[in-house]
This record gives C-alpha cells, structure tokens and sequence, in this order.
C-alpha cells in the first residue's frame, strides 16, 4: 500500500491515538487495504498534517497511532474566495475540484440572471455536503492540509454587495476593455475575490453591479471558456502574477 493520505474531522496530537470511522475507515481499510503496521498521513484541516501509524483494521473501524507532524507549504499565499455561478450536471463538481486544487480558499455558489435552476430546500443540506467532500477528496489528493469552505447558494448581487478583498476580478469575455492577463497588478495580495458567470455569462446589469463594488474586469484570452474551465484557468493565472506559479 502506498501511504495515502486521509482527512479526518478528529482533534489530532503526536502521541495520541486516533480511532478512524466512516468513509476515511473504509477507505483504508478495504479499498487501500491497510494494514497494522503501515503508515498513513492525517490531516484535519488545520494546517498540519501527521505521519500515523495503523495498529488495528476491522470492518468499521482502523486504529492508529499519530506520529510526528509538520506543515508543508501547499497552501495559497492569498486567500481566494471564488463566487461561481450553478451550473448543471457534473460541471459545478468538476469546477470545485480544480480550483481546491489551485487552493482556493472557500467557495460561494452563486444564483444568477442566466442561471435557469434551483436547488430546492429540502436538497441543500445534502448538496452542500456532497461539495464539500468534493473539496476533501481534492484536498487528499493534491496534499493540501485546509479545507476550502463551500456555502449554500446565494444571488449574485448579495455577495458582490457584501464580499472583501483587497483584489476583485470579474471574468469578462474579450471585447476591448478590462485587464488582461499581461496587465494584472504584480504582487501578493493578502486576500481577493473571483467572479466566475453561468453558461451564458453575466448579464450587463451584473457586470455593472461587479463594477460599482469594486471589481475590475479580467481577461484570459480571445475564446470563450466554460463555466468549469474558467476558474483552472483564471486561478493558475493569477497564481502566476501572485508569485505562487513560476512564469
């Protein structure tokens, strides 16, 4: 077995014993089928990650013993809320997934103009829930050690209206005007805010709205990208003049 790494909502300490359940348990223990004496890393979101040790495997549950913890430098240097408008199907989950990988740092799922659906109600508690582990499974995989948040949805105009950073983009498709991706301001943020539209794009109406609080328009290139494309794109792009990406 390789060493995987697997996060858990557990308190985490060197020293101490750690009790897995749920899924990180199956996961270990039947499809990676662990074994006493392998090693795993655990993290929990708090920006360490600890080398463990399995002790025991039953069917529900893998005991290990933490060991020694360190933080490795995977996260952004800015922190990054990405507002992005609801997409059908699987693209909103394809779109969570890359930018965690980019290390976002929480996610807004945003209602828009051109958004023609609604979650309803009594689905959002499970919706969001199955985004985060969206998050969590990108978080193992790319060896990030914080989790990004993800909301319930909420209408564009709202978050725009109420959103801080120091840096705000609005993706824009190229017609003449905004920032392109040579003109970014150079530098680390502490903090910024991303706008990303539906299938179909930002209507004037909102793109004025972005505009009066404080948004500055970006963009990335003469063609159209899809609302689960553009945030990969948009992110390694900013991660660049950031200084987190080599140019």
């Amino acid at each position: 077995m390789r060493n995987p790494r697997l996060f858990t909502d557990q308190p985490l300490a060197s020293g101490s014993q750690v009790v897995l359940t749920g899924s990180a348990a199956q996961h270990l223990g039947r499809a990676l089928r662990g074994r006493a004496g392998e090693q795993v890393t655990l993290f929990n979101g708090n920006g360490l990650e600890f080398v463990a040790t399995i002790t025991s495997v039953s069917k529900r549950e893998v005991s290990v013993d933490i060991g020694e913890t360190h933080s490795p430098d995977t996260e952004s240097p800015v922190h990054t809320v990405l507002g992005l408008c609801l997409s059908k199907g699987d693209r909103f989950d394809w779109g969570i997934q890359k930018a965690t990988e980019l290390g976002i740092g929480a996610i807004i799922p945003l209602q828009s103009e051109r958004v023609d659906f609604a979650i309803p109600a009594n689905r959002i508690e499970k919706r969001i829930a199955h985004w985060q582990q969206i998050a969590i499974s990108s978080c193992e995989q790319c060896g990030r050690v914080k989790v990004p948040s993800i909301t319930a949805p909420q209408p564009l105009l709202t978050w725009i209206e109420n959103v801080s950073a120091e840096q705000k983009w609005v993706l824009h498709c190229v017609d003449g005007t905004g920032a392109t991706a040579s003109t970014v301001p150079q530098g680390t943020p502490q903090d910024a805010a991303l706008l990303i539209g539906p299938e179909g794009g930002l209507t004037d109406r909102e793109f004025a709205a972005a505009g009066s609080h404080g948004f500055s328009l970006l963009q990335l290139g003469p063609r159209v990208l899809r609302t689960e494309t553009a945030p990969t794109v948009a992110l390694s792009v900013l991660s660049v003049f950031w200084g987190e990406m080599p140019a």
